[in-house]
């Protein structure tokens, strides 16, 4: 598939994550994808963008505590929760994709959540998942952090 619609499906994924955070303050506990049908249902008109970012969303929440673990130990002097919800929501799809994708190229994962770092969030967000997801990267590089993969 086109790198254009990897990326689309990526925007789409991060808003459908950040929805979901966002749903969850203050709720019960949540059903998962599920939750978020009516969204990616009417996120885009192609079925191929859709079907992929309901793939890395489904992903993400599947291996959540383990995401969240993992960007844990990498974001140092900075608690998960104290993250802007957009960069955490960010941060986990680009996790997830290092972690578990094993058919995406690091560099492409990191080059991507940074872009989308830039659009949607502040000017120094870039250079903060930057930082982050090139910490994870090593941590996975190391062996001390691996994925399940797919």
């Amino acid at each position: 598939m086109t790198v254009k619609k990897r990326a689309q499906a990526r925007e789409v994924a991060v808003q459908a994550l950040y929805q979901f955070e966002v749903s969850q303050r203050g709720s019960s506990p949540h059903r998962g994808i599920a939750d978020l049908e009516p969204f990616l249902a009417t996120a885009t008109s192609d079925a191929w963008v859709r079907d992929f970012a309901r793939r890395l969303v489904d992903g993400v929440l599947a291996r959540l505590g383990t995401i969240d673990e993992t960007i844990r130990g990498a974001a140092e002097r900075w608690k998960l929760e104290r993250i802007a919800l957009v960069d955490r929501s960010i941060l986990r799809l680009a996790t997830y994709e290092l972690l578990d994708e094993p058919d995406v190229p690091p560099k492409v994962a990191i080059d991507e959540a940074i872009e989308l770092a830039k659009k949607y969030s502040t000017a120094q967000s870039g250079a903060f998942v930057n930082g982050v997801l090139d910490r994870i990267y090593r941590d996975i590089r190391a062996g001390s952090r691996t994925g399940t993969g797919n």
